[in-house]
């Protein structure tokens, strides 16, 4: 099937595939947006704010959902490079998502 946003999102799925810090991370997607995790599911960790693709020449980089985009890119590959300015330099590598132990189980 074809939508109209398919070219503007396989952009951005592209060009940050195309960037080795961000293929070290955990991609996930969320609501059209694409976000990176330094954990698996089901507990995630976020790094960095989201990439949303509006169109092949609009994309945003946003802190939230609710935002009206924190900044404007004509190229997915300007808003990866710009994400990439913004995540912490001491990423280390992707871990296991494990959810938080439960004290009332007595399970770990």
């Amino acid at each position: 099937m074809e939508y109209a946003w398919r070219p503007a999102y396989q952009a951005l799925v592209e060009a940050a595939h195309a960037e080795p810090v961000l293929r070290g991370l955990y991609p996930f997607t969320s609501h059209w947006a694409l976000r990176f995790s330094t954990t698996t599911r089901p507990h995630l960790s976020v790094v960095g704010p989201m990439l949303v693709a509006h169109d092949i020449d609009r994309y945003t980089i946003d802190t939230s959902f609710e935002s009206e985009g924190v900044a404007h890119f004509a190229t997915a590959p300007e808003a990866v490079a710009a994400i990439v300015r913004q995540l912490p330099s001491d990423l280390a590598a992707v871990a296991l998502g494990r959810r938080p132990a439960d004290p009332m189980s007595g399970r770990a």
